[in-house]
């Protein structure tokens, strides 16, 4: 029933960018919303109001197995995420479509957002410039957006 009733955002014209060259010669990045942290990392901070909407830059050196789910939302059951961030943090399978030829190359960080914001505004206005601007000094040409 939150979903039907949520106010979405229409966004029109959506902002489109076509490939300037086969994703085999590209640079991608992962951008994944599972609230995942690396050792070290502060969790997300779920007392904020509408969603805490800063991201996490994770290295592409990471070893999946050590991210923290910190993820706030009840609304799904946490325990594959858990045993594997694989599944919401794809980075050994880009990592072994990288290895193929398929992609080019990763960026040196990906990033990992909270999902369950219900009060976007700063995260369009602010974070996602920022982020895209962190991705944009790596050379990233290409990202995979992992919703959870």
């Amino acid at each position: 029933m939150l979903l039907r009733a949520y106010p979405w955002r229409k966004i029109d014209p959506v902002p489109f960018v076509p490939l300037r060259k086969p994703v085999a010669e590209s640079r991608l990045a992962l951008i994944s919303s599972a609230g995942f942290a690396a050792p070290g990392q502060p969790p997300f901070d779920d007392g904020i109001r509408g969603g805490d909407t800063s991201f996490r830059s994770i290295s592409n050196d990471v070893d999946p197995a050590s991210l923290i789910s910190t993820h706030r939302s009840e609304s799904f059951d946490h325990k594959g995420l858990e045993r594997d961030a694989n599944l919401a943090f794809p980075l050994d399978r880009l990592r072994e479509l990288c290895a193929s030829g398929r992609i080019g190359s990763l960026g040196a960080q990906h990033l990992s957002f909270m999902g369950s914001i219900t009060a976007p505004a700063r995260l369009t206005r602010h974070t996602a410039p920022e982020a895209v601007s962190k991705l944009v000094e790596d050379g990233v040409e290409l990202a995979l957006l992992v919703p959870v």
